[in-house]
């Protein structure tokens, strides 16, 4: 019997890597389609119809699947600000990477499990050990290799990024939140919710002519960043967070397969070190957090 439930275990952990390889390699197309779009629109419009999208798409299936009444999302003022932050990051994100190599922009949003970390030992009241600190100094090495080592000549756009993976790691610090009180699917759209209506305030100033050409991409945008959530949500109903986090780190190699396939770039040799010690970095924290729980989790003989 015990065979036969590791076996389904086992099954679903691999349920859960295929799907969240999947999402992150379809979350790299969709930072392609921002890029993209931040050339020809404003980043508010690229925000705004990437929410407004998916609030459309979700929408249907969760009013079949909850009714109405179970739309009522669980502490809506965290909610709200969830929503603020998916609104500002994904803003932050079509700005800077306008001026950063795609695979570049991706490495440096890698920082957020860092600072995902750090949020959770300041804010959340979580411990860790030496071990993690080493993995999160790495990290960040590698980071500032990617923004490069020339602090006189900074280029803004990777500054934008950086704030971007700051407000990530705030989104996934509240998701850390509202994950045992909300179902998943409901707490996507609800942010997606209100992320739209914080950028419809701010959308008549923005507003700028949508050129033809931009509409394929509008459409691949708001599909491909809907399918990215719906997947990363099931990845972690069928396998935990320690055993999908290593393979969080394959967007990296979408995005530089991405980069060169859409825009005819690759990583420098500094670029390509920094990107190195960045998945070290995520793959070393993973690993001692998953340890560390661990070790909490065993009883004391």
């Amino acid at each position: 019997m015990t065979g036969h439930n590791n076996q389904i275990v086992r099954a679903s952990h691999s349920r859960g890597i295929i799907m969240i390889m999947l999402g992150v390699s379809i979350a790299a197309f969709t930072g392609v389609t921002m890029k993209i779009l931040g050339d020809q629109i404003s980043a508010t419009q690229v925000a705004w119809f990437r929410f407004a999208g998916m609030s459309i798409i979700l929408a249907p299936y969760l009013i079949w699947r909850y009714g109405f009444k179970g739309l009522k999302p669980a502490r809506p003022i965290v909610q709200i600000i969830r929503g603020l932050t998916m609104a500002g990051g994904t803003s932050f994100f079509v700005i800077g990477s306008q001026t950063v190599d795609y695979a570049d922009a991706i490495a440096i949003l890698y920082a957020y499990p860092f600072l995902l970390v750090i949020i959770a030992v300041l804010f959340l009241g979580e411990r860790t050990n030496w071990t993690v600190w080493v993995g999160i100094v790495t990290g960040f090495l590698g980071v500032l290799l990617v923004i490069r080592p020339e602090f006189n000549q900074i280029n803004i756009g990777t500054v934008y990024i950086f704030i971007c993976a700051i407000v990530v790691s705030i989104q996934l610090a509240l998701n850390r939140k509202l994950g045992a009180i909300s179902p998943p699917l409901i707490t996507a759209f609800f942010g997606a919710l209100c992320a739209t209506a914080a950028l419809s305030i701010l959308l008549p100033n923005a507003w700028q002519p949508i050129p033809t050409e931009a509409w394929l991409y509008i459409g691949l945008l708001i599909f491909a960043g809907t399918i990215n959530q719906v997947l990363l949500v099931y990845a972690f109903i069928y396998a935990d967070a320690s055993t999908l986090a290593p393979f969080t780190y394959f967007e990296i190699v979408s995005a530089v397969i991405f980069g060169y396939l859409f825009f005819d770039t690759l990583p420098s040799a500094l670029s390509w070190i920094g990107i190195i010690l960045i998945t070290a970095g995520g793959l070393y924290v993973a690993r001692a957090l998953h340890l560390n729980n661990i070790s909490r989790r065993t009883p004391k003989i």
